[in-house]
């Protein structure tokens, strides 16, 4: 790779980094939150309502299954609404959170739903609150899982900000197109490759080292 291109390579490795950092929380966030309300409220659990069950259900399964570029072009309207624009980085981070939001809930209900429900029938006995069911049992049991679930999550919002780049948001994938593809320097591509693939693995080790230990306690 040429040397007049690693200041801008350094630039698109942070503008990665922003876009991926601020997705994982706000997505991670509200995709608990929406998880636990799918889990929550089905039918015969802690806080059962059809009616809500349905709604949540039915968001996500419109939002989960539709190609991010399909739905980077869908969700202009209200991007433009929320952050004044449909271009730039902060729009396209935007939607990456939207995006992440569903796909790491319905992750979220899929762990939850394995817990052993005697676990829970047994703290009910008890008099115990849904909210400290919630927080002392729920969360606890599938603390593993989770984890193993949020990384999955990391690498998906990696291939988002990806393809955010080929739009135009910047970033690591911006990069590669730029001057590896379109100037034929197929160096560029392999060190882009390499630094995400790099970059996979170690989350990957993180999570899987973080969720051993939560399944041993």
């Amino acid at each position: 790779m040429r040397p007049d291109l690693a200041p801008l390579l350094v630039d698109a490795f942070g503008q990665t980094v922003y876009m991926v950092l601020i997705t994982l929380v706000v997505g991670g966030f509200f995709g608990l939150v929406i998880g636990l309300g799918l889990y929550l409220t089905r039918p015969g659990n802690l806080l059962a309502n059809r009616g809500v069950f349905a709604v949540l259900n039915l968001a996500v399964n419109v939002v989960r299954p539709v190609p991010f570029l399909i739905f980077l072009v869908a969700l202009g309207p209200v991007t433009r609404a929320v952050v004044g624009t449909t271009i730039g980085i902060e729009a396209f981070t935007f939607a990456m959170c939207v995006m992440a939001s569903f796909v790491f809930a319905r992750l979220v209900e899929q762990n939850l739903v394995s817990i052993d429900p005697g676990v829970i029938e047994a703290a009910r006995a008890m008099g115990a609150t849904p909210l400290r069911i919630v927080r002392t049992v729920v969360v606890p049991e599938a603390l593993s899982p989770l984890i193993l679930g949020y990384t999955f999550l990391f690498v998906g919002v990696l291939d988002m900000s990806a393809i955010a780049g080929y739009l135009g948001a910047g970033g690591l994938g911006d990069f590669a197109i730029q001057y590896g593809y379109r100037q034929y320097d197929w160096a560029v591509t392999a060190v882009v490759v390499v630094i995400i693939v790099v970059i996979v693995q170690l989350v990957q080790w993180l999570g899987n080292t973080l969720a051993k230990r939560a399944l041993r306690r």
